[in-house]
């Protein structure tokens, strides 16, 4: 008796199983197939008027341009701190150095095989006193015969490799007095100046 009333309702579950369509089995157009429904034939519409792709809003524009107005800002559109700089400088051996060298003074490994012309160094005065926003549209936009990087280096990433260039040039003229006292002791002392204290 049992077995004749679950009959009809395996039946039916049988029925049903086989009947499922699964999400990519639906109905669908191919991207850029033609279509008989649409005026124009095309079966990929158009986006909304004034729709913006997810991430893409920009609504700070110095944060993509680097520039107020029409000229480059002075200032990092967030904090330099220590993972900034340390990702600037992954980013820039990586991006920056095989032309501007890893001292950032233009005698990168590129250059030396015969590219037509040597990159300014950036501890020349005109680079060292350059506004932040110089640098990253160079990058953003390319400058002479250096191409822009904006498709391979996200803004951000633009941003800390700007934060460590300058770091970069504050180092490179540095001096013993712009460390802190409490880090000197860690400095090792360069020949010219062990021949000056056995001198005193």
């Amino acid at each position: 008796m049992r077995i004749v009333r679950t009959l009809p309702l395996l039946a039916v579950l049988a029925v049903l199983g086989g009947c499922r369509l699964d999400m990519q089995d639906q109905p669908r157009f191919k991207p850029l197939a033609r279509s008989d429904f649409y005026p124009d034939e095309r079966s990929a519409r158009p986006p909304v008027e004034g729709t913006v792709a997810r991430g893409q809003l920009r609504e700070d524009a110095y944060f993509y341009s680097g520039k107020i107005g029409n000229a480059p800002g002075d200032f990092l559109p967030f904090p330099a701190t220590q993972e900034v700089l340390a990702r600037g400088q992954d980013r820039f051996n990586i991006y920056c150095s095989p032309c501007h060298s890893k001292l950032g003074d233009g005698n990168g490994f590129i250059p030396s095989r015969g590219f037509p012309r040597k990159p300014p160094s950036y501890h020349i005065e005109r680079l060292r006193k350059a506004p932040l926003g110089y640098f990253f549209d160079v990058m953003t936009n390319g400058f002479g015969i250096m191409p822009d990087y904006a498709s391979q280096i996200p803004p951000r990433d633009r941003w800390c490799i700007v934060a460590y260039i300058r770091a970069l040039q504050l180092s490179q003229g540095a001096s013993a007095a712009d460390v802190p006292a409490d880090m000197r002791s860690t400095l090792q002392a360069t020949p010219e100046q062990k021949g000056d204290e056995e001198h005193r």
